[in-house]
């Protein structure tokens, strides 16, 4: 029997539903979901394994015009993502009729590998808007296949996962059978506890935060978790933490039951909060969180 494997990375703008997409495909939430744009920050891969496949699939950010050097790294792991697909998933929504970046849409026209684009959210439209779209992109994309689904919903993600079994390159496994991610436990700490900041605070908040988890111990009956939540001003650090410690303390409980449900063990967190000015632009600070990977 021969086996394929390959490298299937999810690119498009952002909030276009590509982590929800990928969860979808997993089975598992390894991409942190939150309507706020920008909630992907690194590439997260994601591996489906079958009896004669393994499919490495990676979640990217969202396309955008960097403004700091936090944004030009996250744009260095899309570009990665261009280098190493065996095929590429463009995803669109409903209403959309570009990507951000035209050096990035080029290519994705000019691939030399497979490409599907997936039309999500169809479940926001009706047949004549979907027949435009579909219309649309064929011409600005002729070189993709074309998917309508709605990854929320579940419908047409099945048929698209077939497909890309269909169309992987024969290899060997790149990684152990029971892999699931290359990523360790401690960055789906800090996703956890950075998505409920996401969820819970508005405007600068989110995107000046940084998290570190600095203890991870497991024992036989419980998880033990020390965090740093890193701000760029003082003034940042008193609204997370909030009046007598309020707000971190319901951050906190959010994150315990995720991370609970996530490692199906009991956990125990403490989070703290420290300044670390101007991280976004520091490259030694986003080397040390994983980024300018360069």
């Amino acid at each position: 029997m021969t086996h394929k494997a390959g490298f299937v990375n999810i690119i498009g703008n952002p909030n276009v539903g590509k982590s929800t997409l990928m969860n979808a495909f997993i089975g598992e939430r390894l991409s942190i979901i939150t309507s706020k744009a920008q909630t992907t920050r690194h590439r997260i891969l994601g591996i489906v394994n079958g009896e004669d496949f393994q499919i490495l699939f990676s979640d990217t950010p969202g396309i955008i015009k960097p403004a700091y050097e936090l944004q030009t790294s996250m744009m260095d792991f899309v570009k990665s993502a261009f280098e190493d697909a065996d095929v590429l998933i463009y995803m669109v929504e409903i209403g959309e009729r570009e990507l951000k970046d035209e050096a990035f849409f080029n290519k994705i026209r000019n691939a030399k590998v497979p490409v599907l684009l997936l039309l999500n959210k169809i479940d926001k439209s009706n047949q004549e808007q979907l027949e435009e779209q579909v219309a649309l992109w064929k011409e600005q994309v002729p070189n993709a296949e074309i998917y309508p689904i709605s990854a929320l919903q579940g419908f047409n993600v099945k048929e698209v996962f077939d497909r890309i079994v269909e169309i992987l390159p024969e290899s060997p496994a790149y990684y152990p059978k029971d892999s699931l991610t290359d990523k360790p436990e401690r960055f789906f700490v800090n996703e956890i506890i950075r998505e409920k900041i996401l969820l819970n605070y508005d405007k600068e908040i989110p995107y000046a935060v940084e998290i570190e988890t600095e203890e991870f111990k497991e024992d036989e009956k419980i998880i033990r978790i020390k965090a740093v939540i890193m701000v760029e001003r003082d003034s940042q650090k008193g609204i997370i933490i909030g009046h007598k410690g309020a707000a971190i303390k319901k951050i906190g409980m959010q994150a315990r039951e995720e991370l609970e449900k996530f490692f199906d063990k009991q956990v125990h967190i403490e989070m703290f909060v420290k300044v670390n000015k101007d991280w976004r632009n520091n490259s030694y600070q986003l080397k040390r969180f994983g980024y300018n990977q360069k």
